[in-house]
């Protein structure tokens, strides 16, 4: 009976192991913006059992020598859906992949790439590489919870080379130059430059359409970071959600974050509570109501807003 008991408990394992790796993903077509780069535009909203999970920009870029991806996704199904999607423009290898910052939703599809492509150079800001293992354990858990167990199967896979602003990475016949703006959207950031397509990669320092946590940021870096953007010669810009564009959507982002912040801090001078500018600051960014997430993270942003002023 006890030979049976464990040959029953193996098939059961076995079998949810199978369905584990049988869950995938739908598919999404990748777009082109650029000559060499692709991005695969994720659904607006936060991740969900509808969405499985997946809401950021996959990307990537076929070069002489293999194919650059950026930020993979928040699963180990996310990463195998981009791979997929590759497979369908070329049979080059992935030879590296960068990871814009540390939330989780851009990185955990790292696991992907690893599975096939062992020998695929994974890069990311070096404060990112330092604070991986905890954010992983975080992100894993979010990911499992919002999307009821779809991404379960997943490991974090974190970077393990170190990329830092001015430097620049040649793949084959492409440059990419890296931008490390300082504490703007996660303190860890990188925002890539792909100097042959005339694009640049944003990260979430910049969003279209949508607007998600800044706990992890400042109000006054991010705005740096959009300057710092503005000021390259890039004619595509890639956000980290929502719809790449031309540097429209790069002023558009600015605007909200310096409207808002400097409305907080006016209303916070003539010593009103937070409760009370919601309804001032509210009128000050009225324009950027109708984006994804707005009602949500609006009265956030104006807590993150006084915090950065307090410690100023």
């Amino acid at each position: 009976m006890g030979g049976i008991r464990l040959m029953a408990g193996l098939l059961l394992v076995l079998l949810s192991l199978g369905a584990i790796r049988a869950a995938e993903l739908r598919d999404y077509a990748p777009e082109r913006v650029g000559p060499r780069t692709w991005v695969i535009h994720g659904p607006l909203g936060d991740p969900s059992v509808e969405n499985q999970g997946f809401m950021n920009n996959p990307a990537f870029v076929v070069t002489d020598a293999g194919v650059v991806v950026v930020d993979p996704g928040s699963s180990v199904q996310a990463g195998r859906m981009v791979l997929r999607q590759i497979a369908r423009l070329t049979d080059k290898p992935v030879t590296h992949v960068l990871n814009t910052h540390i939330h989780g939703d851009h990185w955990l599809g790292n696991q992907a790439i690893r599975e096939a492509y062992p020998q695929a150079v994974i890069l990311a800001h070096p404060e990112m590489i330092r604070r991986a293992g905890d954010a992983g354990i975080q992100w894993l858990d979010i990911m499992d919870r919002l999307t009821q167990g779809f991404t379960r199967g997943t490991r974090a896979v974190a970077p393990t080379g170190a990329i830092d602003g001015n430097q620049e990475l040649a793949v084959g016949g492409v440059r990419f130059r890296i931008h490390a703006p300082g504490r703007a959207h996660s303190g860890t950031d990188i925002m890539i430059e792909v100097m042959e397509d005339k694009l640049l990669f944003l990260g979430d320092n910049v969003m279209n359409g949508r607007f998600g946590r800044m706990d992890d940021g400042t109000f006054k870096g991010n705005v740096a970071a959009c300057d710092h953007a503005l000021g390259t010669t890039a004619e595509v810009f890639v956000p980290g959600h929502g719809r790449s564009g031309d540097r429209r959507i790069v002023a558009a982002y600015r605007d909200y974050l310096a409207k808002l912040f400097a409305t907080v801090a006016k209303e916070y001078e003539a010593g009103r509570q937070d409760y009370e500018m919601k309804p001032t600051v509210r009128e000050a960014v009225a324009a950027y109501a109708g984006w994804e997430g707005f009602d949500l993270h609006f009265g956030r942003h104006i807590s993150v807003a006084i915090l950065e002023l307090e410690a100023m």
